[in-house]
């Protein structure tokens, strides 16, 4: 009975020590997998993406087109060259003032019909002043040397103007053939003005002194006129009626306004910078946009400049028929700059800003349908505006009609 017993607990022993093991071995071999971690929420949601390629696209009816006016234009791939505005001074071209001084000295008178004003318009030939020469023996003396100076003065002269006439006929000859410039003649013709204008002074002053020299031997001494010696402006009236004045004393002055320089002065850092071969445009300072400049070519002049505002000066040389400009009045002169690289343009009226400033364009992309791309515009040249990003070379955008697009795509205009 004992032994049952023992050998009934040895069974349940191992009986409860087998079903703990077999629970433990369920355990160990049916262990839960651990829960991946959760991808925390992102900080904002968009449902969908908007690309500037998927904005809005505007269809027009043909009868909304034709009312609007949309013109077209192509996006072109070309040098442009970029043109720079600066301040100029309107001054008198060298040669271009005639100071008339005393032939002899006597006694001064106006002409029957007086002496014109300072600031009025004469004509080669008015009477500005009548001279009564003085006929003391000091003044015979002094009408027979003034009238030998004067004649070699007209000698050397005519040898200037002879000499300037040759060198514009070797100028002109030499830019035939391809081996001169257009520079080179100007300056040729310039000192050939000059020459010309200093031969008739002096022959006008030798034909003076021949007649007073002639007069003053017969023993009278009529009255000399003196004439202005080309047309323009009265600028200086030194003398007065009445004033005795002596041989080579200043009279008036003449300048002629019919062609006027514009003196520009460049700042040195940008003296490499700009084509001073090209013409510039120039116009009032006051000018609104979209006038219409004159035209200036460059001149050669005598070099000038300021130390201390560190600039050199350019010339350009402007007609003044209408005399509208006057010396010393300042204008905005537009020069063009040397560099002219190859870029895509664009028509500037094509050009639409934004709210935020963002510039674009409409490109048509099928009859009537016309897709807003963005543009990044580097500068504008007259009618242009160089691109540094765009639609490629090709593409057609509405010239104009665009801001008419525009408030048609954001809801502004129907």
């Amino acid at each position: 009975m004992k032994f049952l017993q023992r050998l009934a607990s040895v069974v349940l022993t191992l009986a409860l020590a087998a079903a703990v093991g077999a629970g433990a071995w369920w355990l160990v071999t049916n262990k839960p997998a651990a829960t991946k971690a959760e991808k925390p929420p992102g900080p904002a949601t968009v449902a969908k993406v908007v690309k500037e390629d998927d904005l809005n696209t505007v269809v027009l009816t043909e009868e909304a087109e034709n009312r609007v006016g949309l013109t077209l234009a192509a996006v072109e791939s070309k040098a442009v060259r970029r043109v720079r505005v600066y301040g100029g001074e309107v001054t008198v071209p060298v040669g271009r003032t005639i100071l008339v001084a005393a032939p002899l000295g006597g006694t001064l008178k106006a002409p029957p019909g007086g002496v014109p004003q300072a600031g009025s318009a004469v004509k080669t030939g008015t009477p500005v002043f009548q001279l009564i020469p003085l006929l003391t023996p000091d003044g015979r003396a002094t009408l027979t040397a003034a009238l030998a100076d004067a004649n070699g003065q007209v000698n050397t002269a005519k040898a200037s103007f002879d000499l300037t006439d040759i060198a514009v006929k070797r100028a002109e000859r030499v830019l035939r053939e391809g081996a001169g410039s257009q520079r080179q003649v100007d300056e040729a013709r310039a000192a050939f003005d000059v020459a010309k204008r200093t031969l008739d002074a002096a022959v006008a002053r030798q034909a003076i002194l021949n007649k007073v020299v002639g007069d003053a031997e017969g023993g009278t001494a009529a009255p000399i006129t003196i004439d202005a010696p080309e047309d323009g402006i009265l600028r200086v009236v030194s003398v007065l009626p009445g004033q005795t004045v002596p041989l080579g004393a200043a009279l008036f002055e003449v300048v002629d306004l019919s062609t006027l320089w514009v003196r520009v002065p460049l700042p040195v850092g940008d003296i490499d910078g700009i084509d001073r071969t090209e013409p510039a445009q120039v116009g009032k300072l006051s000018a609104p946009p979209g006038t219409r400049l004159a035209s200036a070519k460059p001149v050669a002049a005598p070099p000038s400049a300021n130390p201390l505002a560190a600039t050199v000066d350019v010339f350009y040389e402007i007609p003044n028929a209408d005399g509208k400009l006057t010396p010393g009045q300042r204008l905005g002169v537009t020069i063009p700059l040397a560099d002219a690289k190859e870029g895509l343009t664009v028509p500037w009226s094509a050009v639409i800003y934004d709210v935020h400033g963002g510039t674009w364009v409409y490109a048509q992309t099928a009859p009537r349908t016309y897709a807003r791309k963005r543009v990044v515009v580097l500068y504008t040249a007259g009618a242009d505006a160089v691109l540094a990003s765009g639609p490629a070379a090709g593409t057609r955008v509405v010239a104009h009609g665009g801001q008419e697009l525009f408030g048609a795509e954001t809801g502004f205009i129907k």
